[in-house]
Order: structure tokens, then C-alpha cells, then sequence
């Protein structure tokens, strides 16, 4: 089985997560711009981390078999820094046409400011100039709330649902998020968000349509194989297999392959791993390492499947 994570934030993550990750079955991921955890103080900060994403990520994930796409946008947390929000809102125009770019995101709320709303709707009126689909950041605090205003505010700005993609779902959201016709995602995170057990009890109850599964590695403690192992988790919990594929492949690929920028044609016809690449004139390759690796090493174990 083939799964696509399409919330991972690879940038902060090693080259031994894209051999694991490869070696689990994942054929593509999608990384959404997002905050770095260290504020950005200038303008020309956020535009050497966009240029990375369309860039050197692209790549790096490349090398080790790997399809890379990213979403582009200014986050909510950064949205309350005004002078920063007012610069990379020149930008994102910029870089939300280049090849790969398969939505505006991740874009929503934090603590739901009057900042953060008013570049959220800025950023959805520019996803319907462009017709891109759009990658939503529910909010961890009054969580409920968050995301059922980030629906209307949607609507209002006329945006169809089958365009949104509704993220970091948890068991008080879903049932509304499916209702009025979204994209509902689950981001599978250790102590947070959701687990996979949890996930499996959801895809249980809900079934699998119009329902993502996500990983959102990051910087902080996440298991970028959080999609394989609740797959995996899935099938051994008797979840149909042809519902586990919705899931964890099929349904990213509808939702965000509304952009045009993402084809199963791209994994399944691969342009071959030649490790002798450079980007740049530099190498993922350190230490002399022998290029063009036939068999990645899966450093990390799938038989421990549970994330709480």
C-alpha cells in the first residue's frame, strides 16, 4: 500500500526520516509553510524559508525517492507581527505559482486575533484569485470555536468546501467539519491532537470519505511515520482496506490535486534517485557515503504502532 503524508514539515526533520518514511511505504508529502518556533524578525527570513521549501526540500526528498509538494503562506502565529504579516503578504504571490505549490497554507487562526483574521481572509480571497485549494490551522486553544468559525469565514469569502482543507481535527470537530461538506484532517501527534488509536476509532465510526490523515512532524516530539503506522494500525483493527486507502492516499490526492500541481503519475513514473545530484553544488551525500543507496535502511522500527 502507498500513502501520502500531506502535512509534514520535512524541513525540520533528518535525511534518516525520508529513508524511513520511503521505506514505510510513503511515496509523497506535502509540507505546509508554518511557524519555525524562533520568531522571524525580518521579511528576508521568510523569504529564504519559502525559497527552501520550493527548493532544497524538493530535492533532499528527491534523493531518497520521495515526491515533495509544499503549501505557501504566512501562519497564524506570525500573522500578529503586522510589519512582518505586511511583507510576506508580497511575497506569497510570489511563490504560490511555482511548480509544486499545491495550495495556500497552512493559514487559520491561533488565538484568534483580529490580526490573524484579517490576514486569514486576505489569504483566502488570494486561494480563490489563484483557484488553489487551501490548507486550514485549527487552533489549539478553543479549538471548537476556531474551527467552525475558519468554516464560516470560508463561506463567506466563497470558497467551495471541496476546495478547504479542514486540519488538526480532533472528536468535537469532526462531525461538523464532515456535515458542511470539508476536507477533514487528522494530524497524528504523540500527547496531543490525535492518536492513532483514537484515529482508527474515528475512521470506525465516520468511515473514511472526505477524511485525511496527516503526520504534521515537526520540530517538537511527532512520528513522521504517523500515516503508515495508523494504516497499519487500521487494517489490524479490521478499518476495510479500500477505507484506509481513502485515508492515507486517496483523499489527499483529490483534495490538493485541484491545484494541477499534483499527479499520481509522479511517483508512479519516478524520475530515478541519482545521489551524485548537487543542488546549488552541494550534496545530500557526507563522509565519502556511496551514492545511489538500492535498499534505504529503516532505521525506526514499524512494529510499535501505537501513538498516544
Amino acid at each position: 500500500m502507498m500513502f501520502i503524508d500531506p502535512h509534514a514539515h520535512m524541513v525540520s526533520r533528518t535525511t534518516d526520516d525520508y529513508e524511513a518514511m520511503a521505506a514505510a511505504g510513503v511515496v509523497a508529502v506535502i509540507e505546509p509553510a508554518f511557524w519555525l518556533g524562533q520568531p522571524r524578525t525580518n521579511v528576508g527570513a521568510y523569504l529564504d524559508y519559502l525559497s527552501t521549501l520550493v527548493g532544497f526540500e524538493r530535492f533532499r526528498a528527491g534523493q531518497f525517492g520521495i515526491r515533495h509538494y509544499c503549501t505557501i503562506g504566512l501562519n497564524s502565529k506570525e500573522a500578529n507581527n503586522e510589519a512582518l504579516a505586511e511583507g510576506v503578504m508580497e511575497l506569497i504571490p510570489r511563490f504560490a505559482l511555482k511548480e509544486g505549490v499545491v495550495a495556500i497554507g497552512e493559514i487559520g487562526y491561533d488565538e484568534q486575533t483580529a490580526l490573524e483574521d484579517k490576514y486569514f481572509r486576505l489569504q483566502l480571497d488570494l486561494a480563490k484569485e489563484l483557484d488553489l485549494p487551501v490548507m486550514i490551522h485549527t487552533p489549539h486553544r478553543d479549538k471548537k470555536r476556531g474551527t467552525s468559525r475558519s468554516m464560516d469565514v470560508c463561506i463567506e469569502h466563497g470558497l467551495a468546501p471541496s476546495k478547504v482543507v479542514i486540519d488538526h481535527n480532533n472528536e468535537e470537530t469532526v462531525r461538523e467539519c464532515l456535515d458542511r461538506g470539508f476536507w477533514a484532517a487528522f494530524s497524528i501527534y504523540p500527547s496531543t491532537k490525535m492518536g492513532n488509536e483514537r484515529m482508527v476509532e474515528i475512521l470506525r465510526q465516520y468511515g473514511a470519505r472526505q477524511i485525511i490523515v496527516d503526520s504534521a512532524c515537526d520540530w517538537g516530539i511527532s512520528e513522521p511515520l504517523g500515516v503508515a503506522k495508523t494504516a497499519r494500525l487500521a487494517l489490524q483493527r479490521g478499518i476495510p482496506e479500500e477505507q484506509v486507502r481513502l485515508a492515507c492516499y486517496q483523499n489527499a490526492l483529490d483534495a490538493y490535486g485541484q491545484s494541477g500541481q499534483m499527479k499520481e503519475a509522479d511517483w508512479l513514473n519516478p524520475v530515478d534517485i541519482d545521489q551524485r545530484a548537487l543542488y546549488e553544488g552541494n550534496s545530500i551525500l557526507r563522509g565519502g557515503r556511496e551514492p545511489r543507496v538500492e535498499k534505504l535502511a529503516n532505521r525506526r522500527s514499524m512494529d510499535d504502532l501505537i501513538i498516544k
